[in-house]
């Protein structure tokens, strides 16, 4: 909740937040040496100062990057599941927008083939019984629920998907980029596998590149994004010939909407 005020206000003080989040000052005190520590915040006076995301190999850790810009994640998975039909066979990547597209595509009626390297999605995938849930296997990624690395690499030459959901670290230009090359190199085989791959991106996602190249606009049938993204750059997209779908980030209660 601190990044998400943050993001928003971009600097605040400890009472600011206190009022802003709740707790005590000495818990948010607790918590911005945390975030500080993990290279979140740099420490004003009194407060914070939210770090821009210019460092190519920087990644947060997944429990806080679940929560931050999560309404807009959530809209834009809502309308990512919408593009779904049944009979389908769908590759969905770890990325924490996709976990929502997932969340939302299991309370559609839909028979699903699903092929994940991501842990928590098959637990999500298990329960629905209309769904065969393959996974890819390879290694867990310390702290995470995401699987890297072989048998899962290869695992995707072997099988053609109907369509891959993949999120991204940043869209910048016609690049699609990732902080980490293990997770980029798996990305780039999911997108082969895929007869059409759609990106879920958040507005906040339209920035400086990160480390590594997985994939150019060009391999895009798709880009699902929140009605947060600069105009000039939605303009810019549209105009390159990226077929360009936002979500309104809705009311708590309501559904988002297409915009197109």
């Amino acid at each position: 909740m601190i990044l998400e005020y943050l993001r928003v206000s971009g600097t605040a003080s400890i009472q600011e937040l206190t009022d802003a989040i709740g707790g005590s000052q000495s818990t948010i005190r607790r918590d911005l040496e945390h975030l500080t520590e993990g290279g979140y915040l740099e420490r004003t006076h009194g407060g914070a100062l939210l770090v821009p995301l210019a460092r190519a190999t920087f990644e947060r850790e997944p429990s806080l990057n679940a929560h931050f810009q999560h309404a807009q994640k959530a809209a834009i998975g809502g309308l990512a599941a919408s593009r779904l039909k049944g009979g389908e066979s769908v590759i969905f990547d770890s990325s924490s927008t996709v976990i929502e597209a997932v969340k939302a595509a299991a309370l559609r009626d839909l028979t699903l083939t699903v092929v994940t390297n991501n842990l928590e999605i098959a637990r999500i995938g298990s329960s629905v019984p209309r769904w065969r849930v393959v996974c890819t296997g390879g290694t867990v990624r310390p702290g995470s629920d995401i699987m890297l690395g072989e048998p899962g690499e290869s695992f995707f030459e072997t099988i053609h998907a109907d369509i891959c959901f993949t999120g991204t670290y940043a869209v910048t230009g016609t690049i699609l980029t990732d902080a980490s090359m293990e997770v980029a190199s798996i990305k780039r085989a999911m997108i082969r596998s895929a007869r059409r791959t759609i990106v879920l991106a958040d507005s906040a996602k339209f920035q400086a590149p990160a480390f590594c190249t997985f994939a150019t606009l060009s391999q895009i049938a798709e880009v699902i994004t929140d009605d947060g993204i600069d105009a000039d750059v939605a303009a810019s997209l549209r105009a390159g010939g990226t077929i360009l779908s936002i979500a309104d980030v809705p009311a708590a209660g309501s559904l988002p909407r297409d915009r197109g």
